[in-house]
C-alpha cells in the first residue's frame, strides 16, 4: 500500500484516458472527475479506475478542489489525461511517500512535447508542477488559469520528470490559448488598468522576443517559432477579451 489516491481530471479524453490511468496504477485509489464528456471517456475508464465522479466545469483549480476532499488516502497525485509518469518517477514517487519527512507536497518537472517533437527550450525548459502532495494540506488558489498549490507546510523537489504530450496540432493550441486567455481576463481585471496599445501591441511584441529569443525558442526549430508566435497572441487575445469582459459588465 503507498497511501496514495491519483486524480485524473477529464473532459472528452477518450483518446488518453487508458494510457493515463495505467500511468497511475501504484496508488491504492485512482478517481476520474469529469466534466460531463461527451465521447467516450468515461465507459473507458470505468473497468480501471476505482472511482468517477462528475461535476460541471468551473475552472481547473475549482474542478481539483472539490475532488481532493473526496480522496480515501493522505497522499494526492493529481495527473492531466495527457500526461504519463514513467517508471524513474514512479519509484521515487513510491519511496517518497514511504519516508514521508513532513514535507507537504513536491515540484515535478515535466518534459514536454508538442506537435510530436520533444521541447528542449520555448519557455517551457523550466516547467514544474505540484503534482504530489497532502490531501489535508494543499488546496489550489482560487484562479481561472495557471492556479498553483497554497500548502500549510514545506514544499520540496522530485528529481524524475513528467512526460507531458501537449498538442497534437497547432489548431489545438490555438484553441486551448483561446480558452485560456479568455478565462485570465478575469484574473487580470482588477490588477490591470486602462487598456493601451502596451497592452496590446508591445507586451505580446516582449512576449514573442521572450520565448524566440531569449529563452531559445529559435532551437527548437519550427515549433519554437510556433510556440512564441501563439504565446504572443495569448497576451493579445487576453487584453482583447478584458475589453470585451469590461464592456459586458459595465454598469
Amino acid at each position: 500500500m503507498t497511501g496514495i489516491t491519483a486524480i485524473i481530471p477529464t473532459r472528452n479524453e477518450a483518446h488518453n484516458i487508458i494510457d493515463a490511468i495505467k500511468s497511475v496504477n501504484f496508488a491504492d485509489e485512482i478517481i476520474i472527475v469529469d466534466s460531463f464528456s461527451t465521447d467516450k471517456t468515461i465507459e473507458l475508464a470505468k473497468p480501471f479506475a476505482h472511482k468517477i465522479i462528475q461535476r460541471e466545469y468551473e475552472n481547473s483549480a475549482s474542478q481539483k478542489n472539490w475532488a481532493i476532499p473526496q480522496a480515501q488516502y493522505p497522499w494526492i497525485f493529481l495527473l492531466d489525461a495527457d500526461e504519463r509518469v514513467p517508471s524513474t518517477l514512479r519509484d521515487e514517487i513510491i519511496e517518497t511517500v514511504k519516508k514521508d519527512q513532513g514535507i507537504s507536497g513536491f515540484w515535478i518537472k515535466r518534459q514536454n512535447y508538442f506537435m510530436g517533437k520533444k521541447i528542449r527550450f520555448s519557455g517551457w525548459q523550466g516547467d514544474k508542477v505540484i503534482r504530489l502532495f497532502k490531501r489535508d494540506d494543499c488546496r489550489y488558489e482560487n484562479k481561472n488559469v495557471h492556479a498553483e498549490i497554497i500548502s500549510k507546510g514545506e514544499i520540496s523537489s522530485l528529481r524524475n520528470k513528467l512526460t507531458h504530450n501537449t498538442y497534437i496540432s497547432k489548431e489545438e493550441y490555438q484553441n486551448k490559448l483561446k480558452r485560456y486567455a479568455s478565462w485570465q481576463a478575469q484574473d487580470y481585471n482588477k490588477k490591470t488598468g486602462r487598456i493601451t496599445p502596451f497592452h496590446s501591441v508591445l507586451k505580446p511584441s516582449i512576449r514573442f522576443l521572450k520565448h524566440y529569443i531569449i529563452q531559445l525558442g529559435f532551437l527548437d526549430g519550427y515549433v519554437g517559432l510556433i510556440i512564441s508566435l501563439y504565446q504572443a497572441k495569448a497576451v493579445a487575445m487576453r487584453y482583447k477579451y478584458l475589453k470585451e469582459y469590461r464592456h459586458a459588465n459595465r454598469n
